[in-house]
């Protein structure tokens, strides 16, 4: 079942002054209210705040859509995949419901992707057809999604659709806002903040950051624009990334990372397998210089099918590292190419850090990749943390790993494996130290961070006002005024099923959640045109009494609704809600005897006309 956040009030926070405000005579200002529908601030004209509110983004991690509405026009900055809630039940992928701004979508002027991680661009194959507005972002993203669409047969105009900008920065006129761009390290190449301006003032919208000065395949963050926008009086608010805030070490680089990579390599006695993010190419080239410099042969692991899938994974990202000068073709092969190579020669690079059902390590651990077997003499190195919700299938790995004699290396036992795209509280301190906002608005990350990341805004950023609110609430900003939500709107996710799309209350989800905890009953009752029961009920289950070798139960569900059916009138038993009602309060009465006073299955009734 999907679930839906409780709403909590927002926690607006404000530095406390030296002296008590004196109270001013005359009528108490008016609380704002949250709207439904269409308010006035939407088609104001002389409305001179900037608005920003989250579809997704907050308060967890994934699902980043972001909205600036300005003057009535709305820009959209990314539009990513949120991680499926095992409750659920089934599903492939989850995105933010956009019903909403949909309604507004002639006032959208474009969608501003800040990096090329699935959880900031992986939605657009499926919310971008909605709206079918401009794409604006640099080429590796831009070369993403190209492939991406691609595969899903969309009608897109990749020419038209898409507007590339330089990644090491550019300024795009999407009128009444005008946005700018300039570079941030992250985990991924070509990551950017934003500079979102208009007459109302500026922001900064970071997207995810952090200062790893040491990533050897692209230039470091544009601190010169950093300091300068970050100084700037007029800057009017900051939303930050927040994931790592509580992290209070300094952040490991990547060439320690290669160093690490390099020591096992050189002591394994058989092949190295390293397991990290496909979209790293950062790592990948670290890797590839590790095995070098322990004399061996980097590789990726290829696919086991040769036909083109509409997906891009691994072998799409080296060529797209190839092609924008990331990676030179022979820092790292195929694993077909060295195959052939004695085992202390080998290192390979391959999916499944997070324990994925189709990843190759997942794949491997099961025997399932006939071209290559995991060997006692391996060793797998885990070069990535683990995303929130993934801890089951990863100790699966780890468990089934060992079980098998391979030797493996994880974040837990070994130091420097992964260097984070997120910053931590030792990069927040340099940042604040160099950005100085009015008002501070910490997104994406659970609750905890984000509040300390707005507390160091407020500590070390001197910012006066810090905002941590809920997907769906609307911030009102102007210069030099206290902010507040403007309006809240009703926000939750879909999750897309196959080629079905369920929203968050989908009664299909609910049902399945209900079956898992509660079970089953299925009732088949013959009856005739008048309501009259012709034979006995036929009752079967599903994680109620399947393991009731003597029929007990069974027997027992059939004799009560027998009972109940019989004890109804001729006019109540006309109507099949009574029948139905009838069946139900008949067999709660046998099983919640048997099982307890809170056991409520779902219940399932058939009808025979004899």
């Amino acid at each position: 079942m999907v679930k839906v956040r409780e709403k909590k009030p927002a926690v607006v926070a404000e530095q406390s002054m030296s002296k008590t405000p004196v109270k001013k005579k005359g009528p108490a200002p008016k609380t704002p209210k949250a709207i439904k529908g269409t308010t006035k601030h939407e088609s104001d004209n002389n409305d001179e705040k900037i608005y920003f509110m989250a579809l997704g983004g907050l308060e967890h991690i994934g699902q980043n859509m972001y909205i600036y509405k300005y003057k009535g026009k709305y820009l959209v900055v990314d539009c990513g995949m949120g991680f499926l809630e095992e409750e659920i039940g089934a599903g492939d992928v989850q995105y933010c419901d956009t019903t909403w701004l949909e309604k507004r979508k002639k006032d959208v002027v474009g969608f501003v992707i800040t990096h090329g991680h699935e959880d900031h661009i992986g939605a657009l194959k499926f919310i971008w057809p909605k709206f079918r507005k401009p794409i604006y972002c640099t080429r590796f993203p831009a070369e993403i999604l190209r492939q991406t669409f691609r595969g899903v047969e969309m009608d897109f105009d990749e020419k038209r659709d898409i507007v590339e900008f330089d990644h090491n920065g550019a300024t795009l006129d999407l009128a009444p806002f005008t946005v700018e761009t300039f570079h941030v390290t992250h985990s991924v190449p070509e990551a950017q903040m934003l500079i979102i301006k208009t007459p109302a003032g500026k922001i900064l919208h970071t997207g995810d950051w952090t200062f790893n000065d040491d990533i050897p395949i692209e230039a470091p963050t544009d601190f010169a624009r950093l300091r300068e926008i970050g100084s700037d009086p007029k800057l009017l608010a900051c939303m930050s990334d927040s994931t790592n805030a509580s992290r209070q070490t300094k952040q490991t680089t990547e060439t320690q990372v290669r160093e690490t990579l390099t020591e096992i390599m050189k002591n394994a006695p058989g092949r190295v397998l390293v397991t990290g993010y496909s979209r790293s190419l950062a790592r990948m080239k670290m890797f590839s210089e590790a095995a070098r410099a322990a004399g061996r042969v980097a590789a990726i692991k290829e696919r086991s099918n040769p036909n083109p899938v509409p997906y891009v994974g691994l072998p799409e990202f080296r060529e797209m590292g190839i092609k924008f000068g990331y990676l030179n073709r022979d820092d790292v092969y195929l694993h077909s190419d060295i195959k052939d190579l004695p085992a202390e020669k080998q290192a390979i690079f391959l999916t499944g850090s997070q324990g994925e059902k189709f990843a190759m390590l997942t794949r491997l651990c099961h025997g399932q990749v006939k071209e290559l077997k995991l060997q006692p003499t391996d060793t797998v190195v885990f070069s990535a943390i683990i995303i929130p919700g993934r801890e089951q299938d990863v100790s699966y790995l780890y468990n089934k790993l060992a079980r098998m004699g391979v030797k493996t290396h994880t974040i837990f036992d070994t130091d420097n494996l992964h260097a984070s795209g997120h910053a931590g509280r030792p990069e927040y301190e340099r940042f604040y130290d160099m950005v100085h906002p009015q008002v501070s608005v910490p997104m994406h990350g659970d609750y905890i961070n984000e509040m300390l990341n707005g507390k160091m805004a407020m500590e070390r950023g001197g910012a006066k006002h810090m905002m941590v609110v809920h997907n769906g609430e609307m911030i009102a900003l102007a210069d030099g005024a206290e902010p507040y939500v403007a309006e809240t709107i009703e926000t939750s996710y879909v999750v897309m099923e196959g080629e079905t799309e369920r929203s968050a209350n989908d009664q299909v989800y609910k049902n399945r959640k209900k079956i898992a905890s509660n079970g089953a009953v299925f009732v088949t009752l013959p009856v005739d045109k008048r309501g009259f029961l012709k034979g006995v009920p036929e009752v079967s289950s599903a994680g109620i009494f399947e393991t009731d070798t003597t029929g007990f139960m069974k027997r027992q569900i059939q004799i009560e609704i027998t009972k109940a059916i019989n004890n109804l009138t001729k006019s109540e038993r006309k109507d099949r809600d009574n029948l139905v009602r009838a069946v139900q309060v008949a067999s709660n009465k046998v099983v919640r005897a048997s099982l307890g006073a809170d056991k409520k299955p779902q219940y399932s009734v058939h009808f025979v006309q004899k």
